[in-house]
């Protein structure tokens, strides 16, 4: 979630879905998680009582978030569907949240590290990948640099702008 709107509880929420308006239909149930897919400790039940688009994302009232300072705390927060209710990636795709722990290789073979998390910018979805000892460095996840995503053996290929992982 991005933040609080108003001062009745709604919330200004980024949709990481290619259906956004399935996920925050009313009457849809959300629990509190973490960036990997997990629940959070404390994986509280929201239900949507009403969405719309906004400016890329959504505005979404859920029931028992009365005010701005309630809606506040679930700022920065990411929600979950119940797997049950997840729609599974069609054939060639994934969850997101799938994509850390891989490993990264360039094209030539080389081990680059392991991705450690995928940050949504504005500009897309760009990994944040370890390298040993070595400062963490972002590659683009777009077409431009990832070459292959090899699920079953868990191998993100690139092949970076030169100078990109130095």
């Amino acid at each position: 979630m991005r933040r609080a709107h108003g001062i009745r509880g709604e919330l200004v929420i980024e949709a990481l879905t290619d259906a956004p308006d399935a996920i925050f239909a009313p009457g849809r149930r959300v629990f509190a998680g973490t960036q990997n897919g997990a629940l959070a400790r404390d994986a509280r039940e929201l239900r949507v009582s009403r969405s719309s688009p906004f400016k890329g994302g959504w505005i979404v009232h859920f029931d028992g978030l009365a005010d701005r300072t309630e809606a506040e705390s679930w700022r920065d927060r990411y929600l979950l569907l119940p797997e049950g209710e997840v729609e599974p990636p069609a054939e060639g795709e994934l969850f997101i949240h799938e994509l850390v722990g891989m490993r990264v290789a360039h094209v030539d073979g080389s081990e680059i590290g392991d991705v450690l998390q995928v940050l949504e910018l504005p500009q897309g979805l760009m990994l944040e990948v370890r390298r040993g000892r070595k400062k963490p460095t972002l590659l683009p996840f777009d077409d431009n640099t990832v070459v292959a995503v090899d699920e079953a053996a868990r191998v993100i290929t690139v092949d970076p702008v030169e100078g990109l992982i130095d």
